[in-house]
């Protein structure tokens, strides 16, 4: 008898326990629902926002020259050269010294990678011939700029003395390469149709694309020139720039061609840099742009609220915790009750707005959702980090773009130099791979035992995370492992 009582109480402890834990897992998951809610809530109103002021930007906002003086700059056919030193005599003038040392080619070249990009650009600016220049045009290698660039942009610069920085926009020349450029091409049409053209023309401010685009030396100077304590030296000048009440200007129609990553690998640097160098910037500046006087509140509240924490910290968190794991966790709990408007009605606006931007892709919509769900990992991640400065904080590796030259001497019959099992570890991206396995272990549930018929869609997703996982995005060079 005793050792029956006995056992009667530890089970029934057991199954209190068991019931304690239920309680406390469910009570957990409805805060991270409601935290969920309110960031969806937050990125609705951001894009609703942003929607109807682009409307109103197209329809009755002014042309940049309509804004801002612009005075076109006149060739000089009688004096040429001699009245305003022209960038083609310091390019021969820096080609003589190389010749004299036996080299036929011009470029700057530094010994080290001190600073990344921005310590590049800040030697750069300290070269004697770019110390009598008062602006300077930014290109990265595989940009293309037309032959008319300068004067489109140069004279806004010049006729407008707030000003500091006009920035073009990007125009892909790889787009049809491959889905995952194509996926890219949406997320960047959205944000140069958008959010660059709603931020210079509502705040005159934006975030600097880091290339395409000139900016006033002196403006440069007054914020303190080229900083390297972040991956996003760009950012970093431009909010820097903004708090010395400079403005800026984008050039919608101006378009300059340059090439997406078209490798998974590749991509994903370049989004570990995208999106860590902002959060840690976030970090960095908040008090800054708080205690800052010379910027209004308004202006203040825009910069810290929507370019920072709702566009570079929300979206990634939301996206990835939402969908990836509290929606599919509501299978296995099914106490957890998430809303009609949270789930589906939300999340559709948001995509239908953002898709609308790239319009001849808007068939592709759903390999767009799927693809941007599984790269809200990486995102996260990466955000974290930035966040919490962890140890891949500064990390900066130069994105590879292939060209069409370096595409044609590509041998996928060339020899691996690294072992078999050293390849297929490097290209296996584990945490992909254990999301995928969590998702696809939430829609068998739900299709055998569970009611929420939620299957599809997370079959859907976990497939996408695995194709992610083992590395079939994008385009595959067999050597590059």
């Amino acid at each position: 008898m005793d050792a029956t009582r006995s056992m009667g109480l530890i089970s029934s402890k057991m199954k209190g326990a068991v019931a304690a834990a239920e309680t406390m897992v469910v009570a957990l998951l409805n805060l991270i629902v409601l935290v969920c809610l309110g960031m969806s809530l937050m990125m609705f109103v951001e894009r609703m926002y942003l929607g109807v002021a682009i409307c109103f930007v197209k329809l009755f906002g002014r042309k940049p020259e309509k804004r801002y003086k612009w005075v076109p700059i006149k060739d000089d056919i009688e004096f040429g050269n001699s009245t305003y030193p022209m960038i083609l005599e310091l390019v021969e003038v820096e080609c003589a010294k190389w010749e004299k040392k036996g080299i036929n080619i011009k470029y700057e070249y530094r010994g080290n990678r001190n600073g990344y990009k921005a310590g590049a650009l800040r030697d750069g600016m300290k070269l004697s011939y770019a110390k009598q220049c008062d602006y300077v045009a930014i290109f990265d290698a595989d940009f293309q700029p037309q032959p008319d660039f300068l004067w489109r942009t140069i004279p806004f610069l010049v006729n407008n003395s707030q000003l500091a920085l006009v920035q073009a926009r990007w125009k892909f020349v790889n787009a049809d390469e491959c889905l995952m450029t194509r996926m890219q091409e949406i997320s960047l049409d959205y944000h140069f149709i958008v959010e660059q053209e709603v931020g210079s023309s509502m705040y005159s401010f934006f975030g600097f694309n880091g290339t395409a685009g000139v900016w006033r030396i002196s403006a440069i100077n007054e914020a303190g020139g080229w900083k390297d304590r972040t991956t996003v030296e760009d950012m970093d000048l431009a909010i820097r720039a903004t708090l010395q009440g400079w403005k800026f200007l984008y050039l919608h129609n101006l378009q300059v061609k340059n090439e997406l990553p078209s490798t998974l690998k590749a991509y994903r640097y370049q989004q570990h840099r995208w999106c860590c160098g902002p959060a840690n910037l976030f970090r960095k500046m908040f008090v800054e742009i708080i205690t800052n006087k010379k910027v209004c509140l308004w202006k203040k509240i825009h910069v810290i609220y929507s370019f920072f924490f709702v566009r570079k910290v929300v979206a990634h968190f939301n996206t990835f915790v939402f969908y990836c794991i509290v929606l599919p966790s509501t299978v296995l709990v099914p106490q957890i009750v998430v809303p009609k408007w949270g789930s589906l009605y939300l999340p559709f606006i948001i995509t239908i707005l953002n898709v609308l931007a790239s319009p001849r892709s808007l068939h592709l919509l759903v390999f767009w959702i799927v693809f941007e769900n599984t790269m809200s990992l990486h995102r996260t991640k990466a955000t974290i980090i930035g966040l919490i400065e962890g140890s891949r904080v500064n990390e900066w590796i130069v994105t590879q773009k292939l060209g069409d030259p370096l595409k044609g001497k590509i041998d996928n019959n060339k020899p691996h130099n690294k072992p078999r099992f050293i390849r297929i570890r490097n290209r296996i991206h584990m945490l992909e791979l254990v999301v995928g396995l969590y998702l696809f272990f939430c829609g068998c549930f739900d299709l055998l035992l569970g009611t929420k018929r939620f299957f599809i869609f997370l079959h859907i997703q976990a497939f996408a995370f695995f194709i992610m996982a083992f590395g079939y995005v994008g385009t595959f060079i067999p050597n590059s492992y």
